[in-house]
């Protein structure tokens, strides 16, 4: 495991990278696919971090709780040294309940996980829907817990959602995300 703090060349109002990625449903998703949406969290995840397993469960609360915001996973750890995160054990996550977002999403090739400048799991980035253009409105930490063993008592993320769906910039400044690094294939 290597230790990684989220920093991304994205900076708030930037526009999303587009993309286009098979979900553990079996349907492929593009950013149009969350247009329904006022709000757009995603996170760069993956199944065998300690740090992105601590935060299953609040990203789970966050999909069920924001009607308006679309939360979804993407999991860039395509790479054969770790077989705990290939496809076929996201959709064993997703099936037993583990995972419940709103779509969970494999970047197969990387290439997604460079776009956007993810290099931890997780690495959130919140994204607000403005005259049909998705924008950064917030990068970084879901909430205070560091470590996979704490407990949070400040929730960034869902601040920044809420400020989201007001039509308010987030107030809170982009704190780093902590986890491990992404497995890069060419690394």
């Amino acid at each position: 495991m290597v230790l990684k703090e989220s920093d991304s060349e994205l900076s708030r109002g930037d526009a999303a990278p587009a993309f286009e990625l098979d979900g553990t449903d079996g349907d492929t998703y593009s950013l149009d696919s969350f247009v329904d949406n006022e709000a757009l969290l995603l996170i760069f995840t993956c199944n065998h971090c300690p740090y992105a397993k601590a935060k299953f469960d609040h990203l789970n609360e966050l999909a069920d709780e924001f009607d308006d915001a679309a939360v979804v996973g993407i999991n860039s750890n395509a790479n054969p040294e770790y077989p705990d995160d290939d496809f076929e054990s996201m959709v064993d996550l997703v099936d037993e309940g583990t995972v419940d977002y709103d779509a969970y999403l494999y970047d197969e090739t990387q290439t997604v996980a460079h776009e956007y400048g993810a290099v931890c799991t997780p690495d959130p980035f919140l994204f607000a829907h403005e005259d049909g253009e998705w924008t950064l409105a917030y990068h970084g930490r879901l909430d205070n817990a560091l470590n996979p063993d704490d407990e949070p008592t400040e929730f960034y993320a869902r601040e920044a959602i809420e400020s989201v769906l007001a039509g308010e910039s987030v107030d809170h400044d982009d704190l780093p995300s902590r986890g491990c690094s992404i497995k890069w294939v060419d690394e």
